[in-house]
């Protein structure tokens, strides 16, 4: 009887690690997705911050009033406002994004630490399953 029930309560773990392990997987492709749209945002940011510098600058090329009151293109008075305004556009989708990281991190070491748990919870199972095994085998070569 107890051996049955060591081996239920090892088949239960097995299941819970394997839930685990997909899980944590599940979790890893999620923080993939959102490293990528990280990424992927902050190359539009660039995209968009260079398509600016090159507008002001052909602005500043083609305007020699420009070209007499500025040293160059990045003192024209609105040029780091519009910088501005593009970094405010992709703030709020960074942080949202770097918050869903944060927390699949989370999420991941969570589980990982109830993985390590499951197994060391495993291996004494284990050990007392083959203990009783072994008990059970000198039992009934005693009797």
């Amino acid at each position: 009887m107890a051996i049955a029930n060591l081996h239920e309560t090892l088949l239960s773990y097995t299941l819970r690690k394997n839930q685990l392990n997909f899980e944590i997987s599940q979790l890893q492709t999620q923080k993939n997705l959102a490293l990528y749209s990280q990424a992927d945002a902050m190359s539009i940011k660039a995209q968009d911050e260079q398509e600016l510098r090159e507008f002001y600058k052909a602005l500043y090329e083609s305007d020699s009033d420009y070209q007499g009151k500025y040293a160059d293109y990045t003192q024209i008075p609105d040029f780091e406002a519009e910088l501005d305004k593009i970094a405010a556009t992709y703030q709020e989708q960074l942080e949202q994004l770097n918050a869903w990281e944060t927390q699949l991190d989370a999420q991941i070491t969570t589980n990982s630490a109830e993985l390590e748990e499951i197994n060391a919870y495993m291996e004494s199972t284990k050990s007392m399953l083959s203990s009783n095994i072994q008990e059970d085998f000198n039992y009934g070569l005693n009797s």
